[in-house]
């Protein structure tokens, strides 16, 4: 992380305030505010990721580390850590406005610092983690606490105020540091952080956390009692704020932001599937939050990312959302491009065949949307890695992803060459696989949720003896989508399968038939009979394609499309052993 200088700069009241920097000695600076238990350690994760461009100033607060520690709990109002922050701001950076990331009651001290008059000549940007405003706490909390006549109101500022009960806790002389001296020797700080996700790697503290966390612990008494009775009606901010929203915090809940925006002129919002402790386990993220920020303030353009965060800001549904599409060439690949981009989604459209990709991403561009083309054979698990590493380098980590590319197939069994069966089997399985694993990776690795759409079929649930590796295929996708969509829920991803019915594509003109000996004459009859049969259907793609997009905003777990798709679905579950009799049916 580069070589770290350490100096002291004097507070208000006398405190000696242990400062740390490191980083670009040119470039702007940025201020890292930790919280309790934590001291600058915290941020240890996060820096390496800000240092080639940024000065780095971390300090340590009050009563931790080699900063002063003093004896009153009055010394702990967050007036005194808004002195802090002054003084260390005033010291590392007199001539120019710094940027601030802060976390827990760190970015508490800074909201406290931004009601002053003058601060928004002082502070750039301040990206807050898991620390709301007191003031704007209160105003949520015990204003609708009043309000019983809003029940669903109500019943989230009951909720948020009984998150606090451990402060009231951490408030009683003597019990308080008693309770953190033993949670600390019993390790119950670090099992709390592997439950939100922090790997033993990614755990952050000094060697000193548990006498810091004691000597610190005066915050609390400090700051929760006067928090509750008093609160100022006019603190509004001026300054760009960013919320890193962390949806796991079990102190924090997400709907006490609700009402930032009352309170803060330029807002965004980046909703964090995390635990109260995401600068150690999501470090990449909340650097690159920052980043983002700074870039669009000191005049690039916005990254897709920060437009989608921007609180007021008009959009179309999926506006400043990414969406890939494989098999996106025809059929129900193209219509659900289509669907995708008429509300506002940027796409990125693959197909094995690249001139009919090409067809799509023109139609989409011709109406105004944005698309790109790639060729993509899913089978290739080698191919679909380099495609997604270049997808995400070029545009972003894909919002929602469409695993569509499949092919069809109709024959026995033991009618079926090897070789045939395998290679459906690698594409309409093997290619969802593949595409979960280099997407589903990197949405988990990203932090801010997302959706995987996998088409299966209606045959994964309605046995055919004369369309085994399909059917057999569509099964497959359709238990790994429960299984995976299991796994992903923890990091917020969403998964649906959707099994379309009977619907009229160009699948039928390209499924391959395998006869018995003998029949191989009735091959074509037969093909130009379903053809005909799913033309008079008239159940087009762009039905499938609406339903995609309708389950992708309520999160469906499994979506069937068509009437018959429905009742096949309920007979399956209902009459298992009618379905199996159904199989006896021949097709060739």
């Amino acid at each position: 992380m580069g070589e770290i200088t350490e100096r002291f700069v004097g507070s208000a009241d006398g405190v000696r305030i242990a400062v740390h920097e490191q980083g670009n000695p040119d470039g702007p600076a940025v201020v890292l505010v930790h919280g309790w238990p934590d001291s600058h350690v915290v941020w240890d994760g996060v820096v390496p990721a800000l240092a080639d461009r940024f000065r780095v100033v971390r300090y340590d607060n009050r009563g931790v580390g080699q900063t002063s520690v003093p004896k009153k709990v009055s010394d702990y109002r967050m007036s005194c850590y808004a002195d802090d922050f002054a003084a260390v701001i005033a010291e590392v950076s007199p001539g120019a406005p710094v940027h601030v990331l802060a976390h827990d009651w760190g970015s508490a001290a800074v909201w406290e610092y931004l009601s002053r008059p003058g601060a928004r000549d002082r502070v750039a940007s301040f990206t807050s983690v898991s620390g709301p405003s007191a003031d704007h706490l209160n105003q949520y909390v015990m204003g609708n606490l009043t309000r019983p006549y809003r029940p669903r109101l109500f019943l989230r500022a009951l909720r948020q105020a009984l998150a606090f009960w451990y402060m009231g806790l951490f408030s009683i002389p003597v019990v308080g540091p008693a309770v953190v001296r033993r949670g600390f020797r019993t390790g119950v700080m670090t099992r709390r952080l592997q439950r939100e996700g922090v790997t033993v790697e990614q755990i952050h503290h000094s060697d000193n956390v548990a006498v810091d966390a004691v000597n610190s612990l005066k915050v609390y008494p400090a700051n929760y009692f006067r928090s509750l009775r008093n609160a100022r009606t006019d603190h509004y901010v001026d300054v760009p704020v960013q919320l890193i929203v962390n949806v796991k915090d079990p102190h924090v809940r997400p709907y006490v932001y609700d009402d930032t925006g009352k309170w803060v002129a330029r807002l965004w919002r980046r909703d964090v599937h995390a635990g109260h402790w995401s600068p150690m386990s999501h470090p990449q993220l909340i650097a690159q939050s920052v980043h983002e920020l700074v870039d669009h303030l000191e005049g690039q353009p916005a990254s897709r990312d920060l437009l989608r965060a921007q609180v007021g800001r008009s959009r179309e549904y999926f506006g400043d959302t990414l969406v890939s599409v494989t098999g996106a060439g025809s059929g129900i690949g193209r219509a659900t491009a289509l669907a995708f981009a008429r509300e506002g989604a940027e796409v990125v459209v693959s197909d094995i065949d690249e001139v009919v990709a090409k067809e799509t991403a023109a139609q989409i561009a011709a109406r105004g949307g944005v698309a790109h083309a790639y060729r993509l054979d899913v089978a290739d698990a080698d191919a679909v890695e380099r495609f997604a590493e270049q997808v995400c380098a070029a545009h972003g980590v894909p919002d929602i992803v469409v695993n569509n590319a499949g092919v069809g197939h109709s024959g026995m069994f033991l009618d079926t060459p090897r070789d045939e069966y395998d290679r459906v089997l690698s594409i309409n399985f093997g290619g969802v696989v593949n595409c979960c694993r280099s997407f589903g990776r990197r949405l988990v690795e990203r932090g801010t949720g997302g959706h995987i759409v996998n088409i299966s079929s209606m045959a994964a649930y309605s046995p055919q003896q004369a369309m085994n590796a399909y059917a057999t295929s569509k099964a497959a996708v359709f238990m790994f989508g429960d299984c995976l969509r299991a796994e992903l829920d923890q990091a917020g991803v969403g998964l649906t399968t959707v099994c379309p019915g009977v619907i009229n594509t160009n699948i039928v003109r390209t499924t391959r038939f395998d006869a018995p000996a003998g029949k191989q004459d009735g091959v074509e009859a037969r093909r130009a009979q379903l053809v005909k049969l799913f033309a008079a259907r008239r159940y087009g793609p762009e039905k499938v394609a609406n339903a995609i997009v309708s389950a992708v905003k309520k999160n469906k777990p499994i979506r069937p499309v068509a009437p018959e798709a429905y009742f096949v679905y309920g007979a399956a579950h209902l009459l298992p052993q009618a379905m199996r009799s159904t199989a006896r049916a021949r097709v060739l």
